[in-house]
């Protein structure tokens, strides 16, 4: 498996906003295991992304799905910046396949 946790810092006020529009992607992604978007509690303007794929090419192909892609044109202009926080081998937990 592959994980991934990202911060997303968007445009002052507009988080909400830039939420939906990730979580309106979630649809079929094949080889996504897990893809949660959530507030961070200690900053207004950012959002921490957490993933799980059953593998590092899954992930990467992903990006290169029109659906995504549209996703990610419709949301850069409400990002200020992103910053990978860490890759991961999820080694398995709720809703996921033992590694």
């Amino acid at each position: 498996m592959y994980g991934m946790i990202g911060r997303i810092k968007a445009q002052p006020g507009k988080r909400a906003a830039l939420a939906a529009i990730l979580l309106d992607c979630t649809g079929a992604m094949p080889g996504c295991l897990s893809y949660i978007v959530a507030d961070d509690m200690a900053d207004p303007d950012t959002l921490i992304v957490t993933e799980a794929w059953d593998s590092k090419q899954s992930h990467d192909d992903s990006l290169k799905m029109p659906s995504v892609q549209a996703t990610i044109a419709k949301g850069r202009p409400l990002i200020a910046g992103f910053e990978k926080i860490a890759e991961t081998v999820p080694l398995g937990g709720v809703g996921l396949p033992k590694a």
